[in-house]
C-alpha cells in the first residue's frame, strides 16, 4: 500500500490558536477528496490552519513522504500544499487575473498555462478577468480564491467552508468542482458544515465535535452509523444534498 500524500498523527493545539486539538490522527491521499465534518467550533478551520503552518502543533505531519516539522506556511505552500480561508480574503479591488496571478509561484509559459488551467475548471471567470474582485458574486469570489490557490499548482488543497453565504446551486457547482480536481491527482482536504454536500463528493470523511475526532469512515459508512445526527448539535446534518453532485459511494 502506498503512502498517504498527508499523514497527520497526534496533532495538538494549543486554546491560543483557536479551538484547541488533541489527538488528531488522519490520512489524506492523492487524488482523494477527505472531508472534514463538524458543527461551528468544532475545531475544522484550526486543523487545516495547523497543517498549513499557521499556528503551532505538537505530534507528526508527513506530506510528500518528508516531515514537516515546524516549517512555515511558506515552506508548506512552495512544498505543494494550497489553501483557501473561510471568507475568501481576495484582493478586492484588483482585478480577477490580477488576484490569479497572485497565486502563482512561476512565471511566463508556465503561468499562462496555469491560468488557462483554472479558467477551464472555473469558466465564469474568464469574461471577468479585467473585473475587479469586490464586483464579482458570492459563488464567482469563491471559485477566484478556489482559483488563485490552485495557481500554485498544489498537489493538496485546504478548502476552508467552501459552502458559507454561497445559494445552494452555487455550492453544488464549486464542490462539483472538486471532484474534477481530484480525478486529475489533486488531494482535497475540505471542511464544512454542510454535511450531506460535503459526504456528496467525498470518498472519506472525518467528523470532528470540540476538537476531537469522533467518527471516520467512507460516506456509505457514516450515513449508516447515525453518528452524524447526534454528534453535530447545530450543524447542517442533511444527509443527502439537494441535487445529485456524482455522489460517492
Amino acid at each position: 500500500m502506498s503512502e498517504p500524500l498527508l499523514a497527520v498523527e497526534g496533532l495538538g493545539t494549543a486554546a491560543s490558536a483557536g479551538v484547541p486539538l488533541a489527538g488528531i490522527s488522519l490520512t489524506v491521499a492523492a487524488g482523494e477528496v477527505a472531508a472534514l465534518l463538524g458543527a461551528n467550533g468544532a475545531g475544522k478551520t484550526t486543523l487545516l490552519r495547523a497543517v498549513m503552518g499557521l499556528v503551532p502543533s505538537s505530534g507528526r505531519l508527513r506530506f510528500r513522504g518528508r516531515e514537516l516539522g515546524h516549517s512555515g506556511a511558506g515552506a508548506r505552500a512552495r512544498g505543494g500544499m494550497g489553501y483557501v480561508p473561510e471568507g475568501r480574503r481576495l484582493f478586492a479591488g484588483m482585478s480577477v487575473r490580477d488576484n490569479l496571478l497572485v497565486g502563482c509561484l512561476a512565471a511566463g509559459a508556465v503561468a499562462r498555462q496555469r491560468l488557462a488551467e483554472v479558467l477551464a475548471l472555473f469558466p465564469a471567470l474568464a469574461p471577468r478577468l479585467a473585473t475587479p474582485a469586490w464586483q464579482l458574486s458570492g459563488g464567482q469570489q469563491q471559485m477566484l480564491a478556489i482559483g488563485r490557490a490552485l495557481m500554485g499548482a498544489p498537489a493538496l488543497l485546504l478548502l476552508d467552508e467552501a459552502s458559507l453565504g454561497l445559494a445552494p446551486l452555487v455550492v453544488e457547482e464549486v464542490l462539483t468542482r472538486m471532484r474534477a480536481l481530484a480525478s486529475h491527482g489533486t488531494a482535497v482536504l475540505l471542511a464544512e458544515q454542510s454535511i450531506g454536500r460535503a459526504l456528496a463528493v467525498a470518498d472519506r470523511a472525518y467528523a470532528l465535535r470540540r476538537g476531537r475526532i469522533v467518527a471516520e469512515g467512507t460516506p456509505a459508512a457514516l450515513r449508516a452509523s447515525g453518528i452524524l445526527e447526534h454528534a453535530f448539535l447545530g450543524a447542517d446534518v442533511a444527509l443527502s444534498s439537494q441535487s445529485q453532485t456524482g455522489g460517492r459511494p
